[in-house]
């Protein structure tokens, strides 16, 4: 080896951080109501995987999200490892308000997740409001946070491309995150909310957003309705974004988009990292053992893959009549 190989090959991985939102967004969605104490251990279980945050619940209406109707007994219950992020998501100041309350009544948030679509039609179907009012219910919220002690991370959804009106135009994405960093939030997810990325679309648009916002911290949330969420990974990492989301077995979904299909799986996502060599302190073998739990807890097989057939290089025995003539 020669020395500027050496050198090379002595250089630090890069350090990436995942997010794991399946206990939200993949919960959410499901037709069964999951009990609260299977959220609870599930979470627990979660917290010593590695990963960098739990979106551990939603303060959403429970009439249109039931699964979400227990998130104050959620968080007033898990195990809170140190060196975890324990989020919390709404769209809404009777939202916000509940989870204030949550969080002074000792059931700590660490860290809200406002979220709106930045296409008009999507943010109508999702939360029944135009972006002006999703916008000025922000402004209504944000010092709500700040007051209680709680940080802010604000989600465009439908980033790249709305199911209704199809491509959204990278102007409107970037000033709509201005305002949000206006309004005081303190760092943002550009979420492809229905899985319209496309890994060219992704790194442009993040390198514009990372030149734009250079002290901000971005996060990516990929959804994989259309198989190029791992893909739009690495066109995210190739535009220096570190933060990513995803979800436990691929669990998740819109409900307001014909056939969008699930997150990014967090364990095929760690996978694929770890191989290409890159940090990410998270313990697969953990969050494996994790992922098979959860078609028993959904009642349903689920799209990850890797739980399935096992690490990249996990390697089997040879069959002995390899051997025998």
């Amino acid at each position: 080896m020669n020395h500027a190989s050496k050198k090379k090959s002595e250089q630090p991985m890069q350090r990436l951080y995942i997010n794991e939102v399946g206990v939200r967004d993949g919960f959410q969605i499901e037709k069964n109501i999951i009990r609260t104490e299977t959220k609870i251990a599930f979470i627990d279980q979660l917290s010593k995987t590695g990963v960098a945050k739990i979106e551990a619940a939603s303060f959403v209406h429970p009439k249109f999200v039931p699964n979400m109707a227990d998130a104050e007994a959620v968080l007033a219950n898990i195990e809170r490892a140190p060196n975890v992020i324990y989020s919390a998501i709404t769209p809404n100041v009777k939202g916000m308000e509940r989870a204030v309350a949550c969080h002074q009544s000792g059931a700590k948030i660490d860290e809200m997740n406002l979220f709106m679509s930045v296409s008009e039609t999507h943010n109508m179907a999702n939360v029944k409001r135009t972006t002006a009012q999703s916008l000025a219910d922000f402004a209504i919220m944000v010092p709500m946070a700040k007051a209680a002690g709680i940080k802010l991370n604000g989600t465009l959804s439908t980033t790249f491309g709305c199911p209704f009106e199809g491509l959204v135009e990278e102007d409107r994405v970037l000033d709509f995150a201005s305002q949000y960093l206006a309004l005081g939030f303190d760092a943002l997810t550009f979420a492809d909310t229905t899985g319209m990325a496309n890994p060219r679309q992704v790194e442009r648009l993040m390198r514009e957003a990372v030149k734009r916002f250079p002290r901000t911290k971005i996060t990516l949330h990929f959804h994989n309705t259309r198989g190029m969420g791992l893909a739009n990974v690495i066109a995210g990492i190739n535009a220096d974004v570190i933060h990513y989301d995803a979800s436990i077995a691929g669990l998740g979904g819109c409900p307001f988009a014909p056939g969008a299909t699930g997150n990014i799986c967090t364990e095929d996502c760690v996978n694929m990292l770890q191989d290409l060599g890159f940090e990410t302190g998270v313990d697969l073998e953990r969050l494996l053992a994790a992922a098979v739990k959860i078609p028993m807890i959904v009642g349903h097989d689920v799209p990850g893959q890797v739980m399935k057939a096992g690490k990249t290089m996990q390697l089997h025995v040879v069959p002995d009549k390899l051997y025998t003539t």
